[in-house]
């Protein structure tokens, strides 16, 4: 692909209406997270969730060495989460859990305790494509706080959505 058409791509993957999630992978101060739209069911009969991972994170790696990671579906009132996870002012590793209250379930990754839904996964695969891996987790526990509302990231931005 020429520069160009990188960018018509990008242009037009703003375009997409996507669920903002984060995705949180170690423990202690050995810990880091990022933002992601690529999260998906991938079966309910054995629970099991995909989520697309760049490997230049910092949280890739932690991935792969814990063999966890958990998922953080946010609403509206978890923008300052997003804002922290995308590295928003230069913010990294344990720094972007500050300003929000976690908990951990049954892996050790942290869990947004007010999070629309979050999922405790366990690690299956990591499968490499291009700058990143999609990696698939088997989902331990659940938790939800479910108030109607998502945050949804559209044209660049994230955007409240109201059921």
């Amino acid at each position: 692909m020429t520069e160009s058409s990188i960018a018509d791509f990008r242009a037009a993957m703003r375009l997409i209406v996507g669920n903002v999630s984060v995705i949180t992978a170690g423990i202690g101060e050995d810990r880091s997270g990022l933002v992601v739209i690529s999260v998906v069911s991938l079966s309910a009969e054995p629970p099991k969730v995909i989520a697309c991972v760049n490997r230049s994170s910092s949280t890739w790696p932690l991935i792969e060495r814990f063999r966890h990671f958990g998922v953080n579906s946010l609403g509206p009132q978890h923008r300052h989460v997003a804002e922290r996870f995308s590295g928003f002012g230069g913010i990294k590793g344990k720094d972007r859990y500050e300003g929000a209250e976690w908990i951990t379930l049954k892996t050790g990754a942290a869990l947004l305790s007010d999070a629309v839904a979050a999922f405790d996964c366990s690690l299956d695969e990591m499968i490499d494509r291009g700058t990143h891996s999609i990696i698939i987790g088997s989902v331990e526990a659940v938790r939800t706080a479910d108030a109607g509302q998502a945050l949804i990231y559209w044209r660049g931005g994230y955007r409240p959505l109201d059921a």
